[in-house]
């Protein structure tokens, strides 16, 4: 076992071949009103609702869409939920495709993972904003969240998280969790779907068309611009809305000014670093002036004082 192999173990290893069930319960969304709140499930109030799974979401292309769309998704995977069991991976890589096929984010993989870095506030994924990105992947780490992203760009369809399409850990109770519904627990993160139509299957009518851009700022840049800012949670998004009829190609790679900044949807904290050889697929995907958490992200994690309110 990986956990047993000199110089690849370190404390608490043994945790990432522990596989978590995930607390949901798949059923129809008709099983339960529109916007009703869900009983919590961990604390004995009984399942979330899962609803039907996602389709088969297959992303090729080109070799070079088919490389900038590993390296997105495994960046996800591990700054993510690198100490996460399998099923967390697979949750986050779900989430990430369910984006990718929602029209209110952008329709290429790296649009979605580095959608409003580029921005002050509004990063929708928090390892591509706040410094994460300069941290050294552990390499035996990096090929296991490698090989999560390979199945899931294939294909695979992780159904416990449904048409989740946001999380956030345990440990914080974000601003917007209250306006959307909760689908799952998995591991450390809570998983949540858009309520009303837009959270429904039919709503989640995009393909992959290619034309990955370059991880990092130009990522952001065209996800500016094929998709605009993400919706904020806090808010009901209806179809028809002008969020949801961005374009499924990019036809300009200029950034919009004036518009204001989405809020951020919370994730997962960064894991420690872990000594180990920086793997080819890493090299040169870190954002400027990394190294540092930003100030604004500095409280990071710790409870609000009042759950629920902005």
């Amino acid at each position: 076992m990986g956990f047993e192999t000199p110089g690849e173990s370190f404390p608490g290893s043994a945790f990432y071949y522990l596989e978590d069930a995930p607390q949901a319960v798949a059923a129809d969304l008709t099983a339960a009103p529109t916007g009703a709140a869900l009983p919590d499930a961990q604390n004995g109030g009984g399942s979330f609702i899962a609803g039907p799974a996602a389709r088969s979401l297959r992303v090729a292309g080109s070799l070079t869409d088919q490389a900038r769309a590993q390296q997105c998704m495994t960046q996800a995977i591990y700054y993510e939920a690198a100490s996460e069991s399998d099923a967390g991976q697979r949750a986050v890589a779900q989430v990430v495709l369910n984006r990718l096929a929602h029209p209110a984010y952008p329709s290429t993989v790296c649009g979605v993972v580095f959608q409003g870095s580029e921005r002050s506030t509004g990063c929708q994924f928090t390892f591509t904003c706040d410094g994460s990105l300069a941290r050294q992947p552990s390499a035996f780490m990096w090929g296991r969240a490698s090989r999560i992203a390979r199945q899931a760009l294939a294909g695979a369809v992780y159904a416990p998280v449904g048409l989740a399409t946001h999380y956030h850990t345990l440990a914080v109770h974000p601003y917007w969790a209250n306006s959307l519904d909760q689908v799952a627990v998995i591991g450390a993160h809570q998983f949540y779907r858009w309520r009303g139509a837009a959270g429904t299957s039919p709503a989640f009518t995009g393909r992959y068309l290619g034309g990955e851009p370059a991880p990092g700022r130009a990522a952001a840049l065209m996800a500016e611009a094929d998709a605009g800012p993400a919706p904020d949670p806090a808010s009901p998004l209806a179809l028809g809305e002008p969020a949801l009829q961005s374009s499924a190609t990019v036809a300009s790679h200029a950034l919009s000014t004036g518009t204001p900044s989405a809020p951020e949807t919370p994730a997962a904290e960064a894991p420690s670093p872990v000594p180990g050889a920086v793997p080819a697929a890493a090299r040169g995907s870190r954002l400027p002036g990394g190294g540092a958490i930003r100030a604004e992200y500095a409280r990071s994690g710790s409870w609000r004082t009042e759950p629920g309110k902005d």
